[in-house]
């Protein structure tokens, strides 16, 4: 068997229709968007920010890509390894992956970097595919923490791995720009499968480093 595509329920929402804004709700919003920006101290009748409404807008639609879904996902191929093999955990680890995503409590960016490792079973999933998964979950309102466990639980559905590491670093505008006003980096982690294993967490863990 060559290539398979994996059928995903629709939680996953790796096979999302592509969004439809209909023109005169993207009228409308731009107006609504204008409105607010000139509430707050932005002129807009100057050539640099005439047409700033629309560009915000736009960099907005585009920063929540990953509701549109990624078809590309669902394409896996058997694994290299057949039979019993010395090393129990051989494992896949890609990353620094860079990502930026849209805190859902501000809507303020924070950006940093993600690892992604995994066990294979009996499937594997080429590797542009785990930089793919990273972004199809960042490009959206969202917080680290779900982030990370999103990706996990995707990698396990589409591959059937015998387990998934994550970790993800990231400095967050929200408590840069507002709030305690400190710039700052979290680090959170997601396990599923052999990586409850402490010696296959502490070598993800090294690598990702």
């Amino acid at each position: 068997m060559s290539e398979r595509v994996i059928e995903l329920s629709s939680a996953v929402a790796v096979l999302a229709s592509p969004r439809e804004i209909a023109l005169e709700d993207w009228t409308r919003f731009r107006g609504n968007v204008a409105e607010i920006l000139g509430a707050f101290g932005l002129p807009l009748d100057t050539p640099p920010t005439r047409d700033t409404p629309e560009r915000f807008l736009r960099a907005l639609f585009d920063a929540t890509a990953g509701y549109d879904g990624d078809p590309k996902l669902v394409t896996t191929f058997p694994t290299e390894v057949t039979g019993a093999v010395e090393e129990p955990f051989a494992q896949v680890v890609e990353g620094p992956i860079a990502f930026s995503a849209l805190c859902e409590h501000h809507a303020l960016p924070f950006v940093g970097h993600a690892h992604v490792g995994y066990v294979a079973g009996e499937r594997i999933i080429g590797i542009s595919k785990l930089t793919r998964l990273v972004r199809l979950y960042a490009r959206r309102f969202t917080v680290q923490e779900r982030l990370g466990e999103q990706i996990a639980d995707t990698l396990v559905r589409l591959v059937q791995p015998q387990g998934v590491g994550v970790r993800l670093e990231a400095s967050h505008l929200c408590t840069r720009m507002r709030g305690v006003e400190e710039p700052s980096r979290t680090t959170t982690t997601a396990w599923r499968g052999v990586y409850r294993d402490a010696a296959l967490r502490r070598e993800f863990l090294e690598l990702a480093r």
